[in-house]
């Protein structure tokens, strides 16, 4: 499994995947990975021949400092699981790569994301469709994998 930390050593990696005409599948996460997310690598694997998971714990998701400083980050427990699932590829940038300082292009997701946990988190989809977009688009992937669980957080 390969570990990278700029957006050039992704697209590098997933280029010459794809000049083979290897299908690259990605399935984005904020680390603290579990069973769900594995689920979401094997779903990823039907339709990709190599699989990229990323680590990262998006600023623009939180509209709490606080909640944003205490998201658990065991980054070497998650590197493991993905040795021991047969991940491809860790993608695992820091904020200034994901957000160089100038970045000012954002998605907006409309009204669905004010519904669920986008209501009591005011900017929350905005930041997950910003952080999928981009990294999708460095990875150039032809299938990306997420949880609906992602729109029913703050159904208990």
């Amino acid at each position: 499994m390969q570990v990278f930390t700029t957006a050039a050593e992704l697209q590098a990696w997933s280029d010459g995947h794809r000049r083979a005409d290897r299908r690259v599948g990605l399935v984005p996460t904020m680390g603290a990975l579990h069973d769900g997310h594995m689920a979401l690598v094997e779903e990823a694997r039907r339709h990709a021949d190599v699989v990229a998971l990323t680590i990262f714990v998006n600023p623009l998701q939180f509209n709490r400092p606080d909640d944003f400083a205490t998201y658990p980050r065991p980054i070497d427990d998650d590197l493991d699981l993905c040795r021991a699932r047969g991940v491809d590829a860790v993608y695992a940038p820091v904020a200034a790569t994901m957000y160089p300082d100038g970045f000012q292009t954002h998605v907006v997701p409309g009204h669905l994301a004010d519904v669920l946990e986008g209501a009591e988190r005011p900017g929350h989809f905005r930041g997950v469709t910003t952080v999928v977009d981009r990294k999708s688009t460095r990875l150039n992937s032809s299938h990306t994998v997420i949880s609906y669980a992602v729109f029913c957080l703050k159904k208990k």
